[in-house]
C-alpha cells in the first residue's frame, strides 16, 4: 500500500549545498567574464542567483504537484507538442556563438533542449507502462517511440548541438535498458550509431577535430587541443588543496567556458583534489537518494519516472566531469546545479521537485523487483 511520506529532507539538503556550492564557484569563476561582457564583476553571478531562487521556489512547488498527474495521456502529449514547437521555433530566432539553440520570451533567452530532456524522460516513463509488453514488438511498440525520439532529438542536433541529444539518449536508454529491452535490439542500436557517428561526427569538421585533440591533445597544443589542455592544466595544478580560493588563472581567458561547461576545471585548481571529490560526493549522494526514492514508489511509473529524473541529472554530470579530465572528448555539457545557465537550472530544479513528490508516495518495504513484475501481468491493460 501507498502511504503519505514526509518529503526526503537528505535529498533536499543535498540540493541545497550543491546550489550554494554552485553559486561559490560561479562567482570566482565568473566574475573576469563578466567583467568583459557585462562591465561588471557581479552581473553574472547576480543573474545565476536569481534564476536559483526562481528555480527552487519552482522546486518547491514541483514538489506538492501529484506525480501521477504526469501520467496522464493529454498531458504526456501536450507537452511533446510544446516541446517540438518550442525546439523548431529556436530557427526564427537569430543565431548566438554559432548556434540556433535558445528562444527569446519576455525578453529571456530560453533554451528549449534543456526542457525536452525532461518531457522526454517523462514520456518514456508514460510509454513503457502504455505499451507493456507490446514494447518488445518492434513495429506496434520500438518504432513509434523510436519516431517521437527521434523526431525532438533530430531537431536538437540540427540546432547544432550534440550534447544534450547524447545525454538524452543515454538517459532513455538506460530507462528502456530497465523496461526489458531486447538484447537483439540493443545489438541493433549500437550497429546502426556507427553510421550515426560516421555522419555526425566524423564528416563534421570541427567535432572530428576534437575527436583528434582527445585522441592525441599534444598534436595540436595551440589549436584543436588547446582547449582540453588548458583543462588539464587547470585540474593538475590544484594539487591535493588547490592553489586557494578565487585565486586560480586558468580562468583568466586561458580555460574556454570556466563558469559554464568547464566550471569543474575551476573547483579543480582552486580547491583542489579535495573540491572535486566533494562535487563528486554531493552527485554521489544525490543518486542514491533518487534510486532509493523511485524504488519506493508507489507505482511503476513512479519508479521509471524517478530513475529517469536520477539519471538525467547524473548522467549528465559524469559527462561533465569526464570531458574536464580529458575521459571523453571535448563537448559543451553543462555540469547541473553548479553551471552557469537559467534553463539548466529551472528545469532540474522542477525535475528535482518531481522527484520530492515521488517520495511522498511511497511503499515502506518496496522493492523494485515487486514493481516491475507487475508489468508483465498490468502491462497489457494499460
Amino acid at each position: 500500500m501507498s502511504r503519505k511520506l514526509p518529503y526526503d529532507r537528505t535529498l533536499i539538503v543535498a540540493v541545497f549545498v550543491t546550489l550554494c556550492f554552485g553559486l561559490v564557484m560561479v562567482f570566482s569563476a565568473s566574475g573576469i567574464v563578466s567583467q568583459r561582457l557585462h562591465d561588471s564583476f557581479s552581473m553574472v553571478f547576480g543573474r545565476q542567483l536569481l534564476f536559483v531562487a526562481i528555480g527552487f521556489l519552482l522546486m518547491l512547488i514541483a514538489a506538492r504537484i501529484d506525480y501521477h498527474l504526469y501520467s496522464r495521456p493529454a498531458i504526456v502529449y501536450s507537452g511533446l507538442v510544446v516541446s517540438a514547437l518550442l525546439l523548431a521555433s529556436v530557427f526564427a530566432f537569430p543565431p548566438y556563438h554559432g548556434a540556433r539553440r535558445w528562444v527569446i520570451l519576455f525578453g529571456v533567452r530560453f533554451q528549449p533542449s534543456e526542457l525536452a530532456k525532461l518531457v522526454i524522460v517523462i514520456f518514456t516513463a508514460y510509454y513503457l507502462i502504455w505499451a507493456g509488453q507490446r514494447f518488445h514488438s518492434f513495429w506496434r511498440g520500438l518504432v513509434p517511440y523510436l519516431t517521437i525520439l527521434g523526431l525532438n532529438v533530430g531537431l536538437i542536433v540540427v540546432e547544432p548541438d550534440l550534447g544534450t541529444p547524447i545525454c538524452i539518449v543515454s538517459t532513455v536508454g538506460f530507462l528502456i535498458y530497465l523496461g526489458g529491452l531486447r538484447y537483439r535490439y540493443i545489438a541493433i542500436g549500437l550497429i546502426l550509431a556507427i553510421p550515426a557517428f560516421y555522419a555526425l561526427v566524423w564528416r563534421v569538421s570541427y567535432r572530428k577535430d576534437r575527436m583528434l585533440a582527445f585522441l592525441d591533445p599534444e598534436k595540436d597544443p595551440f589549436g584543436v587541443g588547446y582547449h582540453i589542455r588548458q583543462s588539464l592544466i587547470a585540474v593538475g595544478s590544484g594539487g591535493w588543496s588547490g592553489v586557494g580560493y578565487a585565486q586560480g588563472t586558468q580562468k583568466q581567458f586561458f580555460l574556454p567556458e570556466p563558469h559554464n561547461d568547464f566550471i569543474f576545471a575551476v573547483i579543480g585548481e582552486e580547491l583542489g583534489l579535495i573540491g572535486t571529490l566533494v562535487t563528486l560526493a554531493l552527485f554521489v549522494i544525490l543518486f542514491l537518494k533518487g534510486v532509493k526514492i523511485a524504488l519506493r514508489a508507489d507505482s511503476l511509473f513512479g519508479v521509471y519516472l524517478g530513475l529517469g529524473i536520477v539519471a538525467m541529472i547524473t548522467l549528465q554530470a559524469l559527462l561533465n566531469m569526464s570531458v574536464v579530465v580529458s575521459l571523453l572528448p571535448t563537448k559543451g555539457i553543462p555540469l547541473p546545479l553548479i553551471s552557469v545557465g537559467g534553463t539548466s537550472i529551472l528545469v532540474t530544479l522542477i525535475a528535482i521537485g518531481i522527484l520530492l513528490n515521488i517520495s511522498r508516495h511511497g511503499r515502506k518495504d518496496a522493492a523494485a523487483q515487486s514493481l516491475l513484475g507487475e508489468e508483465a501481468s498490468g502491462g497489457d491493460e494499460q
